[in-house]
């Protein structure tokens, strides 16, 4: 089923320079970049993108400062089964347990700074390219 989900590169990979090679694995795995943009998203901005499922927990601020604190890549993606595609190429959380070849283990370098963002559920996907791309 043709489905889309949304992707941030998150500011560590950004600042990092892995913005190209990460869109590159994209593009390898069959994912079509329906729409994207790059963005310096105000605490404001991530604390209403983040706040309904993180708001309440004690890292909360600390994801706010960091989601802030420089650019993000931030992408609509598009092919068969999306969502589950591509948190099956981003990897576990935490880059130690991700398997090796994705991208969080070649790019992230820890559970914080874990390079990428991908949306966990259709209704998800929905809400969240909603949030960045109004239609």
């Amino acid at each position: 089923m043709i489905e889309k989900t949304l992707a941030l590169i998150k500011p560590d990979a950004v600042k990092a320079g892995f913005s190209d090679a990460i869109i590159g694995h994209i593009e390898k795995n069959d994912f079509t970049i329906v729409e994207q943009k790059t963005v310096q998203l105000s605490k404001t901005e991530v604390q209403g993108f983040y706040g309904d499922e993180h708001g309440e927990r004690p890292y909360f601020e600390e994801l706010v400062n960091f989601m802030s604190s420089g650019n993000v890549v931030i992408m609509v993606l598009e092919r068969d089964n999306a969502i589950k595609g591509w948190r099956d190429l981003m990897g576990a959380t935490d880059p130690a347990q991700a398997e090796e070849g994705t991208i969080r283990k070649l790019f992230g370098t820890s559970k914080g700074n874990n390079a990428t963002h991908g949306s966990d559920s259709t209704e998800s996907a929905k809400k969240e390219i909603e949030y960045f791309f109004s239609s």
